[in-house]
């Protein structure tokens, strides 16, 4: 079925919009790295969290380098930028937790690595044809 005139340019604004939304998405990731290598230049020292933070942001512009590039975007990036938040969580608050907590949280990064090496698995042992 061939779309109407209205749901092409329905399409093209959403396209748009969206490419609006991902740089200004780009923008604030940069904005954040400076404003993070500014805190650690005030500190004058760098904590694990501050690497953590950085390595958040670098997961995100390298989400949004892949989707600008080739359009489509991997499961596996937001669920790596989901290990590292919990894992920087774990780090700073490690003294406030309890040990429930600390199990749950590390039962989650193992659950979301478990994830990635299913969508792993799955992507190679079952590829997307080039007709989709």
């Amino acid at each position: 079925m061939k779309p109407n005139k209205y749901s092409q340019i329905a399409q093209h604004g959403l396209t748009l919009v969206g490419q609006a939304v991902l740089i200004v998405i780009a923008a604030a990731t940069i904005f954040a790295v400076f404003q993070e290598i500014q805190h650690v230049w005030e500190a004058g020292t760098i904590a694990i969290s501050d690497l953590l933070m950085l390595f958040l942001y670098l997961e995100v512009m390298s989400m949004l380098n892949h989707y600008l590039g080739s359009g489509n975007l991997p499961v596996r990036y937001p669920l790596y930028i989901g290990i590292i938040a919990l894992a920087r969580f774990l780090v700073l608050d490690i003294a406030q937790i309890d040990a429930f907590k600390m199990f749950a949280l590390s039962g989650s990064i193992l659950l979301i690595a478990i994830a990635i090496l299913i969508v792993r698995y799955g992507h190679v042992r079952f590829p997307y044809s080039e007709d989709n």
